[in-house]
């Protein structure tokens, strides 16, 4: 699981016959340096469904890959992202 801010949403037109009346978002994920300095997301941005009515601004977990798609098994869905928290807080502990 990664950790991203939500910078916007999307509208789509047309979308797979599976995905009618999903929810789309753009997160930008934080490195380890950028959550641990408290810092701004600094990864790529990503395209992540959501069904938690997660906000701009927000930062979630997300999964990728086959466990993004975990949530609707045994259906399948073309999922790479999938939004599966919206976090209050994130604490870094380097092990001291």
């Amino acid at each position: 699981m990664r950790i991203a801010e939500i910078i916007g949403n999307i509208t789509l037109s047309h979308v797979h016959p599976s995905m009618v009346g999903a929810r789309w978002l753009i997160g930008v994920p934080y490195s380890l340096a950028a959550l641990r300095d408290n810092g701004v997301p600094d990864g790529e941005d990503v395209v992540i469904y959501d069904n938690l009515g997660a906000g701009v601004g927000a930062r979630i977990g997300f999964s990728e890959g086959s466990e993004a798609a975990a949530p609707f098994y045994p259906e399948k869905k073309p999922v790479d992202a999938y939004c599966a928290c919206i976090l209050d807080t994130v604490a870094v502990n380097d092990g001291e």
